[in-house]
């Protein structure tokens, strides 16, 4: 059925309306509606012209991806030569440039735009009567490939322009990039399905905009920046109605026209402003969302252009300010193994000194023995590295036709290189099992074993932690309970009362539970819960030690994972040394109430929740042991809640369970109820 006036008239006003949202999202990067409310406009239209076909014009944002795939590229000749950039690389050739100017001019200052030069792909882009045409690369400057269809699935660029009074013919240059977080999905993505990984946001732009299928090139996170005009219809733009007479008049200029234009520019009044933009542009390049290489100058008035003209296929008037390279090539002299902190080994690439941001490299990450492996890198390897501010500098390609004949593949050590302890495997990472003897482990897993869900050593934090172990104090956590006041005074803000404050929190975490015990010993992937599974499916830890794979993994929230780290973790002679050190020095706990061969538990199906404060215990305390005999101990309170436990200055939970009519236990009915369940 043909559209009557009312559909088309909402039609149109539905592309108005998702032009203008366009313009404020890419163009003056200010949303005024939500994703949701964005795309529910789309649909309407793309609904509306489903129903009624003969209402589709190809500037209609619903057909940004269209069109059948190309076999090949057709070729675009520029109208307007698409001529590159001198650069410079230090700031004295920035100013020989500037004196080339004025004394060219015959002037004493000129008046410069310095915008930030993004590291994408050039494009040309055609507009008739304001509406998108053709798009073109910059091929060799004099002939371009179209790629309008692939053009056309970019959101950021407008295919009808704004407003009024642009030239019936103008052609805009710009630079189409991807952001580093749009990147990083994308590798994401293609690593993913297997498929092969972009080297860098430049070769992904460049690679996503040359598909010969459009639809492939739409699910690319591409964007757009302007730069200049090449061609308008009325000649220059000094001759238009606008009567423009410089370049940051363009550039405003097209940005009320819809085009977007990058924040990082800047309208300065002479060579040594635009000195301090660059050293400006430098500092923050990282925290910027898309690459860029350097700054252009442009001298940014028309005339002065004019009368400046080219050198070669270069404009006079304009000149990149390359930033220090990022990537440069070296040699892999070796490839040591890392333990951190968490026990994860990480590879690292031991490089032959180079030059990289200005700063000398001498070693990259090599993440894990996954990425080794994928990138193939070798020692003696000639290798690109790249590094991105204080980001650790990263092996990025091996190249390949430099590598000598005698080199061998990247194998991981099955022990680790800091304790002999065995290597696990998880997923991409390796880790060394031994947590509580690993020194590079050493202050992670005293902050764990002092943690207030584990031994709730108080006092006991960092600082302190990291002045024992710097001290040789202490080497394992048994040593803990071998400290006295001696070995405590003298420390960093530590007097005769803190000391004895700490020992008494020694002494006071001697007495503790099984599952708090396991949970303190740092297992892989052995948490509260999973702790406390454990010992109530075995009862004592002797029990747990001596347990094998099969009756590991019938404990609920225990699979073979776990139980293989379980099992790793007490094979280790050095782990049972320090467990027993730890019971010599007095640490001791009741062995836990055993599941019956039903599974119930004195409290199965029971739900209890804590609110205000306990005097004879913690919360935590009383969460463990309520746990231990089998209730579930939730956060809110509902009306399958069993009981809340009310200490003083209970708040709304007790409000709650009033108004629900749930049971209210005090405290002394709560150290009842634990007493007589656990005699």
């Amino acid at each position: 059925m043909k559209a009557d006036s009312k559909v088309l008239e909402r039609i149109n006003r539905l592309r108005e309306e998702i032009n203008y949202h366009n313009y404020r999202y890419y163009v003056l990067d200010d949303p005024e509606v939500p994703d949701a409310e964005y795309d529910r406009l789309l649909i309407e239209l793309r609904q509306l012209e489903a129903e009624h076909p003969e209402t589709i014009v190809p500037s209609s944002p619903t057909q940004r991806v269209g069109g059948m795939a190309n076999a090949a590229f057709s070729q675009v000749r520029h109208r307007q030569p698409m001529l590159s950039l001198g650069n410079a690389f230090s700031d004295e050739e920035v100013i020989s440039f500037d004196k080339r100017i004025r004394e060219r001019l015959q002037t004493d200052s000129v008046e410069y735009v310095a915008e930030a030069k993004l590291d994408g792909l050039a494009i040309s882009l055609q507009y008739e009567k304001g509406e998108l045409v053709v798009a073109a690369t910059r091929g060799d400057g004099e002939t371009g490939e179209d790629v309008t269809h692939n053009v056309r699935t970019i959101d950021a660029i407008p295919l009808l322009l704004r407003g009024s009074g642009f030239p019936n013919r103008l052609e805009v240059r710009g630079e189409i990039f991807m952001s580093k977080q749009g990147f990083a999905r994308l590798n994401k993505r293609q690593a993913e399905n297997g498929e092969k990984l972009f080297a860098n946001p430049r070769n992904a732009a460049a690679g996503s905009l040359r598909q010969l299928d459009p639809k492939i090139t739409a699910q690319r996170p591409l964007s757009f920046y302007c730069y200049s005009v090449g061609v308008a219809e009325y000649g220059e733009l000094s001759q238009g109605p606008y009567r423009i007479s410089s370049h940051y008049q363009i550039m405003q200029l097209l940005r009320d026209w819809g085009l977007p234009v990058q924040r990082e520019i800047a309208l300065l009044p002479d060579i040594r402003s635009c000195l301090d933009f660059y050293r400006q542009i430098l500092s923050k390049r990282d925290e910027l969302p898309h690459e860029i290489d350097g700054v252009v100058y442009k001298v940014n008035n028309l005339l002065q252009q004019q009368q400046l003209g080219y050198i070669s296929r270069e404009p006079r008037w304009a000149i990149a300010h390359k930033f220090p390279a990022q990537e440069a090539l070296t040699r892999v002299m070796a490839i040591d193994v890392q333990v951190g902190r968490t026990g994860a080994l990480t590879p690292v690439a031991r490089l032959e000194p180079v030059q990289v941001g200005g700063v000398t490299v001498t070693n990259a990450t090599l993440h894990n023995e996954s990425e080794v492996l994928r990138k193939d890198v070798r020692v003696g390897d000639s290798v690109i590295v790249r590094r991105a501010g204080d980001v650790i500098p990263e092996v990025v390609s091996v190249v390949l036709s430099k590598r000598p004949k005698d080199t061998t593949a990247f194998v991981m050590p099955s022990k680790c290189p800091v304790c002999q302890s065995t290597v696990t495997k998880e997923e991409t990472i390796s880790r060394c099992s031994g947590s509580l003897i690993c020194h590079a482990q050493r202050k992670e897993g005293f902050k764990h074993f002092a943690s207030r869900q584990a031994m709730d050593i108080e006092g006991l934090g960092e600082k302190l932690i990291e002045q024992l172990i710097e001290r040789g104090k202490v080497r394992t956590v048994a040593d803990l309970y071998r400290l006295d006041r001696d070995d405590l005074i003298g420390l960093e803000r530590m007097a005769e009362k803190s000391a004895d404050n700490i020992l008494a929190a020694l002494e006071k975490s001697k007495q503790t539970t099984l599952p708090r015990f396991l949970y303190a010993l740092g297992i892989r992937e052995v948490g509260v819960a999973t702790a406390l599974a454990l010992a109530k499916h075995f009862g004592s830890l002797p029990a747990i030690m001596s347990a094998d794979f099969d009756a590991l993994i019938e404990v609920p929230d225990v699979g073979p994972i776990v139980a293989n780290h379980v099992l790793d973790f007490f094979a280790e002679k050095r782990h049972q040394v320090i467990i027993q050190q730890l019971i010599d020095a007095g640490l001791t706990w009741p062995d836990m109430v055993l599941d019956s061969d039903d599974g119930e538990s004195p409290l199965s199906g029971n739900t209890y929740v804590l609110t205000g404060t306990l005097k004879s215990m913690t919360r935590e305390q009383a969460k463990q042991q309520l746990q231990a005999l089998g209730a579930k101990v939730s956060g809110s309170v509902s009306a399958k809640t069993t009981a809340v436990i009310a200490g003083d200055k209970a708040g709304s939970k007790l409000s709650k369970a009033e108004q629900l009519g749930v049971k209210v236990l005090n405290e002394a009915e709560l150290v009842a109820l634990l007493t007589s369940h656990s005699a």
